[in-house]
């Protein structure tokens, strides 16, 4: 597991960082994770709320993008999360 330093380069949260180093570790080859806010929550131990407030500025400064998933029957499945921007590439850079 490993993290990069830009992503203290950026004017956000405790929050935000928190919520994106859980993404990064979570994220695949493809640089995706689909876990719910729910369980963001639990594993941090924060407030729902709270991840979607971190979720909200991340994506504002275009660190995340979120894509809703439904299932075939029309129902929501889950949302999608891709790291995205200047941390991301880093991230790929030094990748185990």
């Amino acid at each position: 597991m490993s993290y990069k330093r830009s992503i203290f380069e950026y004017d956000i949260s405790h929050r935000a960082v928190t919520v994106y180093m859980y993404l990064n570790q979570r994220a695949g080859i493809k640089d995706v994770c689909f876990p719910s806010v729910g369980r963001i929550a639990r594993d941090l131990s924060i407030s729902k709320r709270t991840v979607y407030r971190a979720l909200d500025e991340l994506e504002k400064l275009n660190l995340i993008s979120r894509t809703e998933r439904w299932t075939v029957n029309g129902g929501q499945s889950s949302t999608l999360y891709k790291l995205e921007g200047k941390v991301n590439e880093q991230r790929k850079q030094i990748k185990i």
